[in-house]
């Protein structure tokens, strides 16, 4: 989260809302299937598959979202060494990352791919929704991210070692 008095770009206020409004769907369907199979002995069927929906497209809005502020895993203590000591080395350890995220984000981009063409000729058993629906996520948010990598690798953009704890 942005802690500075700058208001949040449109882009995170968008996949926080997005985020929330996902979470606030899910928590209510599956809150309400509770009460009707305790209470009234039926459930609504489409509660677990909506769920499963939301909660897919919600973590990779929210992995997306959390690229560009630095907050996915970093082994900041690998590098910390060099910061001080080497910059050049760091700068170049800097450009691999990028590098080396651009290429995991086509590897998973293409599996996905692949899953989302398998996943147009078939449908979920209850809401009827394309299969597709559930990899896509994955693919957009490493389109995403692969695009963000790439553009830190030209702009030799620095890893951030503002994180709270040595090793995340």
């Amino acid at each position: 989260m942005n802690t500075g008095s700058s208001p949040r770009p449109l882009w995170q206020r968008s996949a926080e809302t997005a985020m929330a409004l996902c979470l606030a769907i899910m928590a209510a369907a599956v809150f309400l299937n509770v009460i009707l199979r305790y209470g009234f002995g039926s459930g609504i069927a489409a509660s677990e598959e909506l769920s499963r929906l939301l909660f897919v497209w919600m973590v990779f809005i929210g992995a997306t979202a959390a690229y560009p502020l630095g907050e996915h895993m970093a082994f900041t203590a690998l590098l910390r060494p060099f910061a001080a000591r080497s910059p050049a080395v760091l700068s170049v350890l800097t450009r691999l990352i990028h590098a080396l995220v651009c290429a995991v984000c086509v590897l998973i981009a293409w599996g996905s791919w692949q899953q989302v063409v398998v996943g147009l000729d078939s449908h979920s058993v209850v809401l009827g929704y394309p299969m597709a629906l559930l990899p896509l996520p994955a693919l957009l948010c490493t389109a995403a991210i692969a695009l963000m990598a790439a553009i830190a690798f030209v702009r030799n953009q620095p890893i951030d070692f503002g994180h709270e704890s040595e090793v995340e």
